[in-house]
């Protein structure tokens, strides 16, 4: 692989991830893309999905572009844990400055930041929700381990209260395509993420199409010129039985 192929995959790697890439490997998103500023993520309309309220405990693993808005949804008195996996730490040391640098403003004084192992999370107990968004395909993939996947479903489901959600947004593969399409096109198949969480215990409790793109034929990479910011994407909740 020559010097420019590496960087190119090393730049969309990090975006993957909803991070923004150091100037060492390409040009970053647009400064304070998130959530809270950029519609096409229709962060209202996911985290109503989830069913935040003022006080709840969320964990948002991989934690990116959604920590502000999670944090404000949850307010003052509740509290939004940004887990950034060690794996993702050791290949991007920056992300986690980059939430340390939201966790210490005033503004966003309840976000608590963590690096653990993604096989060893360590997730605090009773969580109301745990979010994992455009990096559930990513547990596949050779820079987090792979991580056991069957192991981190299950640390969810323990740490969740009895009806807590678990809710999974990521870019879709085309039917039949499983785990195919998780380091080359940074896609999963929906089918498979569902087989994955409900065999952890988990009830599907409501799917939504707010980020579904028909047009899109899955073949494509997410950052392809085609497609990027235009994927289709599928979001889920799941549920731990009370």
């Amino acid at each position: 692989m020559s010097r420019r192929t590496f960087l190119a995959a090393a730049a969309l790697a990090v975006l993957a991830l909803g991070l923004p890439a150091t100037a060492t490997y390409a040009q970053p998103p647009a400064a304070g893309q998130d959530a809270l500023t950029d519609p096409g993520m229709k962060g209202p309309e996911v985290i109503a999905f989830m069913q935040l309220k003022p006080g709840a405990k969320v964990a948002d693993i991989v934690a990116g572009r959604f920590v502000r808005a999670l944090s404000q949804a949850v307010g003052p008195k509740g509290k939004l844990y940004a887990v950034m996996p060690a794996e993702v730490v050791k290949a991007h040391p920056e992300v986690v400055g980059m939430l340390n640098k939201t966790a210490s403003d005033p503004a966003y004084g309840n976000i608590v930041v963590t690096t653990p192992p993604v096989n060893a999370m360590d997730l605090p107990k009773g969580l109301d929700a745990v979010f994992i968004r455009q990096n559930y395909h990513d547990l596949y993939d050779k820079f987090m381990g792979p991580a056991d996947v069957a192991a981190f479903n299950k640390q969810v489901f323990a740490a969740l209260k009895p009806g807590g959600v678990y809710v999974v947004l990521d870019h879709a593969d085309a039917a039949g395509a499983g785990l195919t399409g998780t380091e080359g096109r940074h896609r999963i198949e929906e089918a498979k993420a569902k087989e994955d969480i409900l065999a952890a215990g988990f009830r599907l409790d409501a799917e939504s199409d707010i980020l579904r793109n028909p047009a899109d034929d899955h073949t494509k990479f997410v950052f392809h010129p085609s497609v990027r910011g235009k994927t289709d994407q599928f979001l889920l909740r799941f549920r731990k039985p009370k």
